[in-house]
């Protein structure tokens, strides 16, 4: 049984692991594909501080993301709720749906902030009144919102 290798992987690999990771592979698979591919490097401790210094970078970029996004629920929360104004009918029942483009056009005029729309998720809005949704603004972090939806002045 031949000996393992350890290699720095340079872009992500499918099934063996993300560029930085350190991982133990055949050498004939090192020497035949991942090297001359370019998708890994052999293990020296300067490439360990390299990717070391990399990954404090990529962490403290993902803390900063997550900052941002906090201060962004914060001034979503703040506001407290927005208000819709649709096409009304009979019993207060709305023409059409309210959809997350609509309620994320909103929230810019309101606020300033842009939130993506995929991110919005509603319940079904049928009738006028007040309604909660959830916004995510980052894995981690999701606002509250609530939303009124009122009949269009005519």
């Amino acid at each position: 049984m031949s000996k393992r290798v350890q290699l720095v992987l340079l872009q992500d690999v499918n099934k063996l692991g993300k560029s930085g990771d350190v991982v133990d592979v055949a050498p004939g698979y090192a020497r035949n594909y991942l090297i001359p591919k370019q998708f890994g490097t052999h293990v020296t401790p300067g490439i360990l501080k390299q990717v070391e210094r990399r990954r404090e970078q990529e962490r403290q970029r993902l803390a900063e993301l997550k900052e941002q996004a906090l201060g962004m629920k914060t001034a979503i929360e703040k506001v407290g709720n927005f208000t819709l104004s649709k096409q009304v009918g009979e019993g207060d029942a709305i023409f059409g749906t309210v959809t997350n483009q609509e309620v994320a056009e909103v929230i810019q005029q309101v606020t300033g902030h842009e939130v993506d729309r995929r991110g919005i998720t509603l319940p079904e809005i049928r009738k006028t009144g007040t309604y909660k949704a959830d916004v995510k603004l980052h894995p981690e972090v999701t606002a509250q919102v609530e939303i009124i939806v009122a009949a269009t002045a005519s």
